[in-house]
């Protein structure tokens, strides 16, 4: 059928060798795409953050209050959050016109991805071993330097794969934007699909972007989830793991990341069963 119909023909792919094609509809829609993809995943960060450990205050107040907005706008799916922040912007002015779609966009993604982010860091806290908290207590932290100075850090080194993931899951939804008449990559990929006539090869040069974007997002997530594995500083996530294949001795990088070494032996304290 797309043959019949000359979809497949090699003239349909043409004009994405043009700079004419990327200039007016591709690279615009990506910006837009990143552009609120970026800006919701910032703001999601510090909103995750606040409700996060707004959930696990002591204040019984405070723990309610942000399990109820955490529950709420988990609860209700992006794009409907999106078309109620469009509608609530332009009737009461909130935002200039030219920024109405993306506030809309920015908004939905960022009360959504803000409230997953504090159920993963929420849970993140919860995981540490009680321990913890209990030997700053002693040493005479308080409940506020505890949480900032210990159980934060730790969490957040923890969950940083997850959290990327929820970053991959940002970009896509930005996607959504298109019902509100946002310019992002899918609705420029369409709109020149619409002018040149080659939809399959408008929709693929698309999905191979978004494919690329997400590809390299996960390759980082799984960068990051070997460089914990490997005992590295914390503060240096991205330095380089030194592995070479004969080093003559095992160092800690390799005892960490090959745990899973045929000739592994557990070593176990005699005093436990």
């Amino acid at each position: 059928m797309l043959h019949g119909n000359g979809q497949l023909e090699a003239a349909k792919w043409t004009p994405f060798i043009k700079s004419q094609t990327w200039t007016t509809y591709i690279l615009p829609g990506l910006w837009g795409t990143l552009k609120a993809a970026i800006a919701s995943v910032l703001l999601a960060l510090v909103m995750g953050t606040l409700l996060g450990l707004g959930r696990i205050s002591e204040i019984r107040t405070l723990r309610w209050v942000c399990a109820v907005v955490i529950e709420t706008f988990r609860a209700i799916p992006v794009l409907i959050l999106m078309i109620f922040a469009y509608q609530l912007f332009a009737r009461y002015a909130l935002v200039p016109s030219s920024q109405l779609a993306f506030a809309a966009v920015v908004f939905g993604l960022t009360m959504y991805n803000g409230s997953v982010i504090a159920e993963i860091l929420r849970s993140g806290i919860s995981s540490l071993p009680r321990g913890q908290k209990e030997a700053s207590i002693a040493l005479g932290m308080s409940s506020r330097q505890t949480t900032w100075s210990i159980l934060l850090p730790q969490a957040v080194a923890a969950m940083l794969p997850a959290l990327i993931a929820q970053m991959v899951i940002a970009l896509k939804d930005s996607a959504l934007g298109y019902q509100i008449g946002y310019i992002e990559v899918v609705r420029s990929g369409i709109q020149s699909a619409s002018a040149n006539r080659n939809y399959l090869a408008s929709l693929v040069v698309v999905a191979v972007i978004m494919i690329l974007i997400n590809f390299a997002l996960t390759t980082f997530a799984q960068r990051i989830e070997r460089q914990l594995r490997a005992g590295r500083a914390r503060k240096n996530i991205v330095a380089a793991v030194p592995e070479m294949p004969d080093q003559g001795l095992e160092t800690k990088d390799n005892v960490n990341v090959d745990w899973h070494d045929p000739d592994h032996k557990e070593i176990r304290n005699p005093g436990m069963s």
